[in-house]
């Protein structure tokens, strides 16, 4: 009976090793993987500090990096729409841009004045009525607009003639310490005309409107549509969202600025004799009318009381225009 016992128990025993073999065998792939999963995860918790920084400033630097690349595609998207709006200014915004404090109203009253006196000057000079309703509409329409369009280009050219200067500060402020918003106070209240009056808006505009600094220094190259505006707003812009060296970005910045101004000066240099060449061809015609009025004044005034001098005089003013357009484009330089 004993033995029959044993017998059984010994059975019982072996079968239960059996089945305990067979599932152990069936999962051992499993439990395999949940250790390795285990060891991995005591690997990952008790890595040394030294990994982890470096590991964090790869996936700081390809954060920066598509951080930068979406603030400049952003960017680049931005001043396209403005590039095509710039060709084109509105009144207001051209005015604005040539430093003039005048108002649509004040503009159209200027060029009635200036159309009215130019006709009347040269009916009194004797000129025919065609000529006298052309020099009018010429005062009306071109005389103003010609010296908004001189003002504004004037400002412009001193604009970034003094902008490198400025960008100089603003490096060796940030280097020194003070923070970017005192740099631009100092140069609103120091740097020469137009620079000084573009970053009092920029400080006025974060001051008295609450405007971040980005999109305060976004709006200045509405106001001043040069390259050189534009580079120092994206360059802004991209520290502020992704972060950086800003003294090292602005310092290369004035590098390139300075660069461009030389490369401008020699353009401007080696197409002078051009430039005085196209002057002295474009004004001869009217020299010579000058001098032959001079000594012949019943000659040259039938191109001005007869008709057909009129269609002549016409014809040529038009083909001196064609002329001097041709000769102005070809010395024209833009890099």
């Amino acid at each position: 009976m004993v033995s029959n016992l044993t017998l059984v128990l010994a059975l019982a025993g072996l079968a239960t090793l059996c089945v305990g073999g067979v599932a152990y065998s069936l999962l051992y792939s499993r439990i395999e993987t949940e250790e390795r999963v285990g060891r991995r995860l005591d690997r990952i918790q008790t890595q040394t500090v030294s990994v982890d920084p470096a590991r964090g400033r790869v996936v700081d630097a390809a954060r920066r990096r598509r951080s930068v690349q979406d603030t400049l595609k952003e960017l680049e998207e931005k001043q396209k729409a403005k590039s095509r709006e710039s060709n084109s200014p509105p009144l207001i915004l051209r005015l604005e841009q040539a430093g003039l404090d005048w108002s649509r109203q004040t503009f159209w009253i200027i060029s009635v004045v200036t159309g009215v006196v130019l006709a009347a000057l040269s009916w009194l000079v004797g000129a025919p009525l065609l000529a006298v309703a052309g020099i009018g509409i010429a005062g009306f329409l071109g005389l103003p607009r010609w010296f908004v369009n001189f003002m504004r280009k004037r400002r412009m050219n001193l604009f970034v003639t003094h902008f490198a200067d400025a960008i100089d500060v603003i490096v060796r402020g940030v280097k020194a310490g003070l923070p970017l918003n005192d740099c631009i106070r100092i140069i609103a209240s120091e740097a020469a005309e137009p620079v000084r009056s573009e970053f009092r808006k920029i400080s006025e505009s974060q001051q008295a409107l609450g405007i971040p600094l980005g999109d305060a220094v976004g709006r200045m190259p509405e106001r001043v549509p040069v390259p050189e505006a534009t580079f120092f707003a994206i360059v802004i812009a991209i520290q502020q969202k992704a972060g950086g060296n800003l003294a090292e970005a602005l310092g290369n910045l004035s590098r390139v600025l300075r660069e461009r101004r030389k490369m401008k000066d020699k353009i401007t240099a080696m197409s002078t004799e051009a430039k005085a060449s196209a002057a002295i061809i474009g004004s001869l015609p009217f020299a010579v009318v000058i001098i032959v009025y001079l000594t012949s004044p019943s000659y040259i005034l039938l191109l001005f009381t007869h008709p057909t001098g009129n269609l002549i005089l016409a014809a040529s003013l038009l083909w001196m225009f064609i002329g001097i357009m041709v000769m102005r484009k070809m010395i024209n330089f833009d890099f």
